[in-house]
């Protein structure tokens, strides 16, 4: 994947999940983007743990927003001459779209960026978003 100018880079939670290993997906996207973070519907501490878990370093999160409007503060909050969203299927690309940033699926991406997608990926973790009597 080779930009020209700067770029934003927006990973949905679900679409990080589904690449064998994150840590070096994002280590890869350092190389040739300004900005890279993960947004997603998901409370703050599910992607908070995942990131954590899988050592991503990221630039921004979608913290208690929702991915539309993190994507609009983001655009704000970092002035580069693109803004990509990577998701996973047509709801992801309406949010890009909505938000004005570029959209390309997570297959896509990592067919351009050389990035290998989990097979055995699972949806989600099995305690994300769920009620647990552990949390507050």
């Amino acid at each position: 994947m080779d930009a020209e100018g700067s770029m934003t880079l927006a990973i949905e939670l679900d679409a990080l999940r589904a690449v064998s290993d994150p840590e070096s997906v994002f280590a890869d996207a350092r190389g040739w983007t300004e900005y890279v973070g993960v947004v997603s519907e998901q409370p703050t501490y599910v992607v908070t743990n995942y990131t954590r878990k899988h050592r991503v370093r990221q630039d921004f999160f979608s913290g208690p927003r929702g991915v539309e409007e993190s994507l609009d503060r983001v655009r704000e909050q970092f002035e580069t001459d693109r803004h990509v969203f990577v998701g996973t299927g047509e709801d992801d690309s309406a949010v890009a779209e909505d938000a004005g940033w570029e959209y390309l699926d997570v297959e896509a991406a990592a067919e351009a960026a050389g990035w290998e997608l989990d097979a055995d990926a699972p949806a989600a973790d099995p305690f994300d978003g769920a009620e647990r009597e552990d949390w507050p």
